[in-house]
């Protein structure tokens, strides 16, 4: 059973930035495109950044376009974000997990950007 454990939430004012992590364990990372999504309070979990398997392909949400810029590192078997420039808005949980085969959800990385 492949696992997802998100890391690197924090409080930080509207401007900071911001890097997260997803250690995924229990299958073969390089074999895998991972995504990054995020759920504020009172809304669905959303899509936010993916990365292909080799990390030659990325793409992002519309709303993070510019300002969030997803990576790993298929040694350590790791995905990070990178957030810049972030807003309140950018506040919710961050979650990863693979992208076309999912698995169970982690329990994610609180991001509360104040205004």
């Amino acid at each position: 059973q492949v696992q997802v454990v998100e890391s690197g939430g924090g409080l930080v004012q509207g401007g900071d930035s911001l890097s997260l992590s997803c250690t995924v364990s229990g299958g073969t990372f390089a074999a895998y495109a991972v995504g990054w999504f995020r759920q504020a309070p009172g809304k669905e979990r959303e899509f936010v950044a993916g990365i292909s398997r080799s990390g030659g392909s990325t793409f992002y949400a519309e709303a993070v376009k510019g300002r969030f810029s997803i990576s790993r590192d298929n040694a350590k078997n790791t995905v990070y974000l990178q957030m810049n420039s972030l807003i309140p808005e950018d506040t919710a949980v961050y979650y990863c997990n693979l992208l076309g085969r999912p698995t169970d959800w982690g329990q994610g990385t609180q991001v509360t950007v104040s205004s």
